[in-house]
């Protein structure tokens, strides 16, 4: 078997219908892997993405912010045919605003949605899988602001440093279970979350110049990121945070 063969795999992804999500679920595919998209709006695309590999999608509706919402979505996929393979914990939201005038709004709906459901996600499935006595991996989708600050920013930077936290914690607690904890930290990506900064000139400007690459990241730059993170060459990877940064974070 190839070191990157998903055959017979399935990989649960969340925030599936669009960039990042997407494009990781469309390649994970590519890979051999059938797919359970999760999001909180229709997947058309992605699915439409997927059937052309000749893999399975199943699509599950869920807003990951509510309570509980973890171990209902877990029960959905398991309940359609999944096996609690991969998890790639990609949905997420980000509000903008200084730091002085941050609302609490804000700071929960953030910190409900990139933190605490991801924990609870991972903690239903890490369960399963050790209930199936598989090995599984979760890919968490990390971010540059798990390790820099960033500005007007406050509850996405919060969630992600919480995030690459708890990435080491669980790996430190599941590996000898034979579950691999790992994360992506993308660097600066075309998607729907950076439009408000490429549609600022000097804002965009200033990212370019910092970015070794000399270019935005594209959302498929992540896949054989997450391809690696998913297969058997990665099983001896733990706890890692890997930045697709185009060398930002070497500058």
């Amino acid at each position: 078997m190839s070191m990157f063969d998903l055959a017979g795999r399935w990989a649960i992804v969340t925030g599936a219908n669009t960039g990042i999500g997407r494009a990781i679920a469309t390649g994970l595919a590519q890979a051999g892997a059938d797919i359970v998209g999760v999001g909180r709006s229709p997947m058309t695309e992605t699915a439409a993405d997927v059937a052309s590999t000749g893999r399975r999608f199943v699509s599950v509706m869920a807003d990951l912010s509510g309570a509980g919402i973890g171990a209902q979505v877990l029960a959905e996929a398991l309940a359609a045919g999944a096996t609690p393979d991969i998890l790639v914990n990609n949905a997420g939201i980000i509000r903008r605003a200084d730091a002085i005038a941050f609302t609490e709004e804000d700071w929960d709906a953030v910190l409900d949605t990139n933190l605490k459901s991801v924990f609870f996600l991972c903690q239903a499935f890490a369960k399963a899988a050790i209930a199936a006595e598989r090995p599984a991996k979760i890919i968490n989708i990390a971010s540059l602001l798990s390790f820099q600050g960033g500005i007007r920013v406050p509850s996405y930077t919060a969630a992600k440093s919480g995030l690459a936290g708890l990435t080491k914690l669980m790996a430190n607690e599941w590996a000898a279970r034979g579950i691999n904890v790992n994360a992506i930290a993308p660097g600066y990506v075309e998607t729907n979350n950076t439009e408000a900064l490429r549609a600022d000139p000097e804002r965009n400007a200033d990212i370019l110049k910092r970015i070794p690459a000399g270019r935005w990241a594209r959302a498929d730059d992540m896949v054989g990121a997450a391809v690696f993170l998913a297969a058997p060459a990665s099983d001896y990877v733990h706890g890692a945070i890997l930045p697709v940064d185009g060398g930002w974070l070497a500058r």
